[in-house]
């Protein structure tokens, strides 16, 4: 894949894959907001005939665009998460692209962390969700990412084009300043919420050490989908190689080659 668009490329995930892959690609970027450093293609993705020439002429389009709050909204989930899904789908097909990498979440199976936090953060909890867990959406966010795959699978088995579609459950990644497995704990201490003595700073880098998906990571799993010739419809888990997640791993590297090179236990302070 040489021609690929991302949508909501300034994002803190679409930067990620900017930031690591730019150089392997020839990415067009479009986002609702300009870019002080890309030239891009501003556009809502809530309306398809403003999104629609951004297509033409790619081999892939990296779909980010969304609104990312869990406690989001329903109509803003519809507009931009649903509607906006169905739009990219849409102008892929009308398009001719071959493949779509969607940024699905964790949410869609959050659920599970949900009943079985805070034991979930520790070693030893025995719990893998994999590409066959029954979904159990947290959040009309989650069931939004839902919706997407469950699209994505219309799509790719009724249509042309785009002829193959990956969905990543990301786990937690973070803008550079906190792409650490402290991160969320440092933000905290940052705006005030608690100090590093606290409770909740322990708990929020116990759950950090299990979710954590480092940029680099995150990156090369986008890279080893644009690079797959072989899935028609897959789901694998955003993760880094972490000792105590509760996302599969095996599946990203059987079918994709998907190597993480970080791990939580690797760090012991912050930076």
């Amino acid at each position: 894949m040489d021609e690929v668009l991302i949508t909501g490329a300034f994002g803190r995930v679409g930067t990620a894959v900017i930031e690591h892959l730019s150089e392997q690609y020839s990415f067009d970027y479009l986002d609702r907001s300009e870019s002080a450093n890309h030239d891009s293609i501003t556009a809502n993705i809530a309306e398809l005939d403003e999104i629609r020439p951004a297509f033409d002429g790619q081999d892939a389009v990296v779909h980010l665009a969304a609104d990312p709050a869990t406690e989001a909204s329903w109509d803003s989930v519809l507009r931009n998460n649903i509607v906006g899904t169905y739009n990219c789908l849409e102008a892929a097909r009308q398009a001719e692209l071959e493949s779509v990498v969607f940024a699905s979440s964790n949410h869609v199976v959050g659920q599970y962390e949900t009943e079985l936090a805070p034991e979930l953060y520790e070693a030893g909890h025995g719990v893998v969700l994999d590409h066959r867990t029954a979904p159990r959406p947290d959040s009309f966010y989650g069931t939004s990412k839902l919706f997407g795959e469950g699209l994505g699978r219309q799509y790719v088995e009724t249509f042309d084009y785009p002829k193959r579609f990956y969905a990543l459950r990301i786990a937690s990644v973070r803008p550079p300043e906190y792409d650490h497995p402290y991160g969320d704990a440092e933000r905290g201490v940052a705006v005030g919420e608690f100090d590093r003595e606290s409770a909740a700073y322990r708990r929020a880098v116990e759950r950090m050490k299990a979710t954590w998906h480092s940029r680099r990571d995150l990156a090369q799993l986008v890279d080893c989908c644009l690079s797959d010739e072989s899935v028609t419809f897959d789901v694998f888990y955003g993760v880094s190689d972490n000792a105590t997640r509760w996302f599969d791993l095996e599946h990203a590297r059987s079918v994709l080659g998907y190597r993480p090179e970080d791990r939580a236990d690797d760090w012991s302070e912050p930076p």
